[in-house]
């Protein structure tokens, strides 16, 4: 089965969510999705309800960015206006979404139901501390590309692309979503030392793998902890639709994360100008154009 090329580009742009920030919130998108899910899960949420509606989130984010639901109601617009706006963003990169999860998700940002928070568990704050390893190699010296992402993003990264993923691989969503939002519990106290270092451990990496994934899986009440446990037991393999699902994910972000410095080192002035209309039309658009032909700017 080949994978759908058709999500390509909406998950090229749904990365950026890693870089994302605004003034007055701490983090990227990604990073506050990541805490979002888990206080909503700490908080009693069905899971199935915080996956679809995290990844709602995060769809509509990819083109409105912080423009959220709570500001949108800062601002002064009522909750239908709020519902219309939200609802145009996931609009606007859903053209290739599975419709049925995609009426889902309408449903979820036209609710504009707060989730009842929890409390954050410390590997939440830890997973987002912790920079990723870039591209390690054993026998060779790592590649560092700055800045880093941190681990909270790309465990949500892979959350939302394997719920969008999983009625192409018929899988269940919810469990693809909570073996993303854990599978990296382990670095959440051991340091990435990426594929190279992994390897160098030898014997020691698999108990202390299990010793460190342990110990955030102890900071979650039951029922929650033998939710997760079961989710996470599709982690291992290809073997289950849910496991293709997951494993598809983990793969696009990793190579999609490097693939967007690489990107942003190619870029040209002829696409900044021509194709993004960085001086796009409006009543001065003569005066821009004269200005930078003048200063022979580019």
């Amino acid at each position: 089965m080949a994978a759908p090329f058709a999500l390509r580009e909406l998950f090229v742009e749904l990365n950026d969510l890693k870089r994302v920030h605004s003034a007055g919130r701490i983090g990227s998108i990604a990073e506050r999705l990541f805490a979002q899910g888990w206080s909503a899960l700490t908080g009693g949420v069905d899971p199935e309800t915080v996956a679809i509606d995290i990844t709602a989130k995060a769809l509509a984010a990819s083109r409105l960015c912080d423009l959220d639901a709570a500001f949108l109601a800062s601002a002064g617009l009522a909750e239908a206006e709020i519902g219309d706006v939200l609802t145009s963003g996931l609009d606007a990169v859903t053209a290739t979404v599975d419709p049925e999860l995609k009426r889902r998700m309408a449903v979820a940002l036209r609710s504009n139901e707060v989730l009842h928070g929890g409390p954050l568990p410390a590997f939440v704050a830890a997973l987002s501390r912790q920079p990723r390893a870039g591209v390690t190699c054993p026998g060779k010296p790592r590649i560092l590309l700055e800045p880093p992402e941190n681990h909270a993003e790309h465990c949500l990264m892979v959350a939302v692309y394997g719920v969008v993923l999983s009625p192409f691989y018929r899988a269940d969503p919810t469990l693809v979503f909570l073996a993303a939002m854990s599978h990296h519990f382990h670095n959440a106290a051991m340091p990435d030392a990426g594929f190279t270092g992994e390897m160098l451990l030898g014997d020691h990496l698999a108990p202390i793998m299990a010793r460190t994934t342990q110990w955030a899986l102890d900071e979650l009440d039951a029922p929650l902890r033998e939710t997760i446990e079961r989710a996470r037991a599709i982690l291992p393999d290809d073997a289950t639709a849910e496991g293709r699902a997951f494993h598809a994910a983990d793969c696009i972000d990793r190579v999609l994360q490097i693939s967007q410095h690489l990107r942003a080192a190619s870029l040209t002035m002829d696409t900044v100008l021509v194709e993004m209309e960085l001086v796009h039309a409006g009543p001065v658009k003569g005066f821009h154009d004269r200005v930078l032909r003048d200063m022979r700017i580019p």
